[in-house]
């Protein structure tokens, strides 16, 4: 597939499924022999382990909107720089809600062929996401 329609995948991906919560997307998109090479730890590197991250994702942030600030693609592979905002309104990781707005910081890397996801890396702010919920305390 061409650059730009890997890319329009990833954007359906984080709009429809992430932000809009539409768990068919996820189930279209993600190939049966997906990967998560970076999982949260305890949660399954397929498919299944995307369902739960995000079942913890919208518990914890219900209001959750994905901002896509960049899309780089090459070959079959394709980068996104967004954030994840939402407000804190559930547990989260134990730590019980704090109403405050976040901004999650996020680089995926996705691997795909025949416009599924096959395979996928991410980067997550978890620090500055800490930060925000008052955990740690901030830097600087």
């Amino acid at each position: 597939m061409s650059a730009e329609v890997n890319k329009a995948v990833v954007r359906r991906m984080n709009l429809e499924f992430i932000q809009g919560r539409k768990p068919e997307v996820a189930s279209e998109i993600l190939a049966d022999t997906f990967i998560n090479h970076t999982p949260v730890p305890g949660l399954p590197e397929g498919k299944e382990g995307v369902f739960a991250f995000f079942r913890v994702m919208w518990n914890a942030f219900p209001d959750m909107t994905v901002e896509i600030f960049d899309q780089v693609a090459e070959g079959d592979t394709v980068t996104t720089r967004k954030a994840f905002h939402g407000t804190h309104q559930g547990d989260f990781m134990g730590i019980p809600a704090t109403n405050k707005r976040v901004q999650i910081n996020v680089i995926d890397i996705i691997r795909l062929e025949d416009s599924r996801f096959v395979e996928h890396w991410a980067i997550m702010d978890q620090m500055g996401l800490m930060q925000q919920l008052g955990v740690i305390p901030a830097q600087g």
